[in-house]
């Protein structure tokens, strides 16, 4: 088992940046000596601020990494446990504004890449993939952080990171039909925010694993029961919030219900959710 939590093999982040560029360039060839220590350098700077290596080169290469599969299976099974940790996906936990929002971001799309390649690879035992449900649960409910882009830092992008590993999620053969009722609300809530509108594609990305869920099986009539208890759970939590909040919780649930309008446009099986768009946003 790697410790990932351990700074033997850890390259400087200058040396590993170095490295990483090179490498993308096709300068040098992936150090399979060092496999390990190369893996547990990208981890220990996958929160960096330098929006270059923790994005184009570090999430980009694992990324690459991963579908190539040039990443054991008991690799990618001892990476997920330490992304799921407190030093990852739960650093700082609860921060608003701080640069700790990047590990916890980035932390989410390495564990949206196992949990594909484990779609396609069968590696990962039930547990580990049941653990990854809650602690994906626990994880989008405390996170308080819903920056996009941050200027000259680049994209933090937590929530519409965590969408994919929950679209992996739900994907998963793993996954049961009734695993799909702990995870909607929590899906749903994430989108009826109030601190801020969203701006940078998150509604998008949020119906995605929404999809999913009814391509997994899950009765059409749940989502019909959300989307038509909009209206009234936005009255309610007018007269709990400020004006300005509530502006903005209100343009959230306009662009994700006109996202999904669109993006359901074509299929003639969610005619009744279209009908169901349409009179919500009428209410509004």
């Amino acid at each position: 088992m790697v410790d990932f939590r351990s700074t033997e093999f850890v390259m400087e982040e200058h040396e590993l940046k170095k490295y990483l560029q090179e490498y993308k360039n096709g300068q040098k060839p992936w150090d399979v000596k060092n496999h390990v220590g190369l893996v547990k350098s990208m981890m220990n700077f996958i929160g960096s601020t330098d929006s270059e290596l923790r994005d184009k080169l570090i999430y980009s290469t694992f990324f690459h990494l991963a579908i190539d599969n040039q990443l054991e299976h008991d690799l990618l099974s001892d990476l997920l446990d330490y992304s799921l940790s407190d030093d990852m996906l739960f650093k700082g936990i609860g921060e608003n504004g701080t640069d700790t929002v990047f590990t916890r971001a980035f932390s989410s799309l390495v564990i949206a890449v196992i949990l594909y390649k484990d779609n396609k690879d069968d590696f990962l035992s039930r547990d580990a993939v049941y653990k990854t449900k809650d602690h994906l649960i626990h994880y989008i409910n405390t996170e308080n952080d819903l920056r996009g882009f941050v200027p000259v830092k680049g994209w933090a992008h937590s929530i519409a990171h965590v969408a994919d590993a929950f679209d992996e999620l739900i994907l998963n053969k793993k996954m049961e039909q009734k695993d799909l009722f702990d995870m909607l609300p929590t899906l749903w809530e994430k989108i009826l925010v109030s601190d801020s509108v969203y701006v940078h594609g998150e509604d998008e990305r949020m119906i995605t694993p929404i999809l999913a869920m009814l391509e997994k099986g899950l009765d059409l009539v749940e989502i019909e029961h959300l989307l038509k208890g909009i209206p009234a759970e936005l009255k309610r939590r007018k007269e709990q919030i400020e004006e300005e909040n509530y502006w903005f919780l209100e343009a959230n649930c306009k662009t994700f219900l006109k996202s999904f309008y669109v993006k359901i446009s074509s299929r003639e099986e969610l005619i009744s959710l279209r009908r169901d768009i349409e009179l919500c946003l009428s209410e509004l």
